[in-house]
């Protein structure tokens, strides 16, 4: 048997790992020294009062996880009998899949039977989510572990995900985007526009004055790159600010139809320790990066 693994800052929560039959890894971070783990510590992310208290002037910091956390999720399934396929965020934006690579050789020489898959979003949050949502879809329709990786092979770098970023410290706190500086400098009301390459980094490749034009410039995006946007979800990611969502789907229904598959979701509070407050990023399905 084949046992889905995720983590949060995937986006996923115990809902939606229940609906899309994953087990999933909780990613912590820290508020005034002090370690929050996601469904641990707390069973329900209160968004609003996360970034609230980022608006406020508190910035969290995060971390990676131990080889032994990753051992205590994963080694009871392969105590089981079971194999497992971890789908998670990008390997470029964490030290923490080193901590991972120790923690599947140190099973793999306890338990030389099992298999271990990975399959690399090269993306956060929304990103994530998307092809956390296509793979479920491919487990249930009983797709093998191999058939997954292959299709991965084809499909991860066509899921794109163009995002802003309302306050730029922090991006800079975090020096995850290279190119912030150069394409922002200290300009006030500028708003970065943000891609995950095909190297899972966090690439800042222009940037726009106002939100509505913001939000424009990342639909041009699935407009110029969408293929088959129609036949496949469309998530959106947000760190609260549900009024520039709606806009969001009300243009998206405009231009595609009012069938077109809109998943929406809070981005999570250790991606959100680096975005900050009143983001919004698109994933849809597309030519390419």
């Amino acid at each position: 048997m084949l046992t889905l693994f995720t983590d949060t800052d995937c986006d996923m929560t115990p809902a939606l790992a229940k609906e899309y039959g994953y087990k999933f890894i909780p990613m912590p971070y820290a508020v005034d020294g002090k370690l929050i783990t996601p469904y641990v510590d707390w069973q329900e992310f209160d968004y609003k009062a996360f970034y609230n208290m980022l608006r406020a002037g508190t910035i969290p910091t995060t971390s990676a996880i131990s080889e032994a956390v990753y051992i205590d999720h994963f080694e009871p399934e392969f105590a089981a009998g079971n194999d497992i396929m971890y789908v998670h965020f990008s390997s470029g934006l964490s030290n923490t899949f080193e901590n991972l690579d120790k923690a599947v050789a140190t099973l793999g020489a306890k338990y030389p039977e099992r298999k271990f898959y990975r399959v690399d979003t090269l993306g956060i949050s929304a990103l994530c989510l998307n092809i956390l949502m296509e793979i479920s879809d491919l487990y249930k329709a009983g797709k093998t572990a191999d058939e997954i990786l292959e299709w991965a092979k084809v499909e991860v770098p066509k899921f794109p995900m163009y995002f802003f970023a309302d306050d730029l410290k922090f991006f800079r706190r975090s020096g995850r985007v290279s190119g912030l500086a150069a394409t922002m400098g200290n300009f006030i009301g500028i708003r970065p526009i943000i891609y995950l390459d095909n190297n899972g980094k966090m690439i800042s490749i222009g940037k726009e004055t106002g939100r509505t034009k913001t939000i424009d410039r990342l639909l041009a995006y699935v407009d110029e790159l969408g293929e088959d946007v129609t036949a496949h979800r469309v998530v959106i990611g947000h760190s609260d600010c549900q009024e520039l969502v709606d806009i969001v789907i009300g243009k998206l229904r405009a231009k595609y139809g009012d069938d077109l598959r809109i998943v929406t979701t809070v981005v999570n509070p250790t991606i959100g320790s680096h975005c900050g407050p009143n983001g919004l990023g698109i994933c849809f399905h597309a030519k390419h990066r």
